[in-house]
């Protein structure tokens, strides 16, 4: 170990044994881990120590703390938030703007639709074009709009077959939704974003790595341009963290 390298907290060894337990034992979602006289003995800790590994966990979404005499750790299913918490706290001590976060998208997602074009299965496909559908319905109503075409780019992230892509996408979404950057979309956009999407998707269905690439960078570079001439000193704001 380095001398500028500090060892890690005993509650974050503890963390770190229970999480492997979890994966010994086969534990699923919504099993209850074992009582804390129980784990006491097992990591051979004080409760303090304990209770602080298990505070940890929560908060990374391993884990949730059921009140009560039959409440007790119960196993999660982790998302994006801790994530998008940990990188926009990141983001914000280096004083990166919004601007960051809407590069790294746009250099992410032509990769995402290239791999989606080759791995994603006929029934993603599918709902892919039913979230154009809904789009369609939703061109009047720009929240509606905007919760749709953000199930479009999850629903790309995810078809990847690439965890990591789809778990930093989905992180990176998160931030700029909890921004202040205020960005709205005239129909005219919107309408053009429909059929982009609608060609991004028929690429994908095609199994056409080569056009979904181009399409998405096209789109990317499209909102980019976009987003730079109409708000650009919202973009300039620096990231802030949130909970």
């Amino acid at each position: 170990m380095s001398t500028t390298e500090r060892p890690k907290k005993t509650a974050l060894l503890v963390a770190q044994r229970i999480v492997d337990d979890i994966h010994r034992r086969g534990n699923q979602i919504g099993d209850r881990l074992p009582p804390e006289k129980a784990m006491l003995e097992d990591y051979n800790v004080g409760r303090g120590t304990l209770r602080e590994s298990l505070r940890f966990l929560e908060l990374q979404g391993v884990i949730t703390l059921k009140p009560g005499p039959s409440g007790g750790p119960i196993v999660q299913r982790p998302d994006s938030s801790a994530i998008a918490t940990s990188l926009s706290l990141l983001l914000q001590f280096q004083q990166a703007p919004f601007e960051t976060v809407v590069e790294t998208r746009a250099a992410l997602e032509p990769r995402m639709a290239r791999l989606a074009a080759e791995r994603m299965p006929a029934d993603e496909i599918a709902a892919l074009f039913a979230i154009i559908d809904l789009e369609q319905q939703n061109l009047e109503d720009e929240n509606g709009f905007l919760t749709q075409t953000r199930r479009f780019h999850n629903s790309i992230a995810e078809g990847s077959g690439n965890f990591i892509f789809a778990a930093l996408f989905t992180a990176l979404s998160d931030i700029l939704d909890g921004s202040s950057v205020g960005v709205q979309y005239p129909s005219r956009q919107r309408e053009l974003t429909v059929d982009i999407h609608t060609s991004i998707a028929t690429a994908i269905s095609d199994h056409d790595p080569d056009r979904a690439e181009e399409l998405m960078n096209t789109h990317m570079t499209a909102l980019t341009t976009y987003t730079e001439k109409h708000y650009a000193k919202a973009l300039a704001a620096p990231v802030k963290w949130r909970m």
